[in-house]
């Protein structure tokens, strides 16, 4: 009757740990989809935003458009619309509107857009 309990007692632990087994590889399967499927969404959220994402115009933006750059406030704001036109964003270092600490925060989200000539 020993060897009986003890047999089922074996069969029941063995059991037990097949299933934790092959519960844990579900698991372990569900975490790596989601995983993927998460970073899978984030880069193609990002690419959608840095596609969304267009440069801000020196020549046309606003002075409330131009505040929102990194450490451009409204005294700066200023001197951006003061200096214009400008014919390429590179002007905010010659003309000296801006420090180049500043120029380098920026100048990844500027652009100086050149108006067309008017057709006759």
């Amino acid at each position: 009757m020993k060897k009986q309990w003890q047999a089922i007692l074996l069969a029941t632990v063995l059991t037990a740990m097949a299933m934790g087994t092959a519960t844990a590889a579900d698991a372990s399967k569900k975490a790596s989809a989601s995983v993927a499927a998460s970073s899978s969404a984030s880069a193609s959220a990002s690419a959608s935003a840095s596609a969304k994402t267009e440069l801000m115009d020196l020549n046309s933006a606003t002075k409330k458009e131009l505040a929102t750059l990194p450490k451009i406030g409204d005294v700066r704001s200023d001197a951006i619309i003061k200096g214009r036109p400008y014919k390429g964003k590179d002007e905010l270092l010659s003309k000296k509107i801006l420090p180049e600490d500043v120029y380098n925060d920026i100048k990844d989200l500027v652009i100086a857009k050149q108006k067309t000539a008017a057709k006759k």
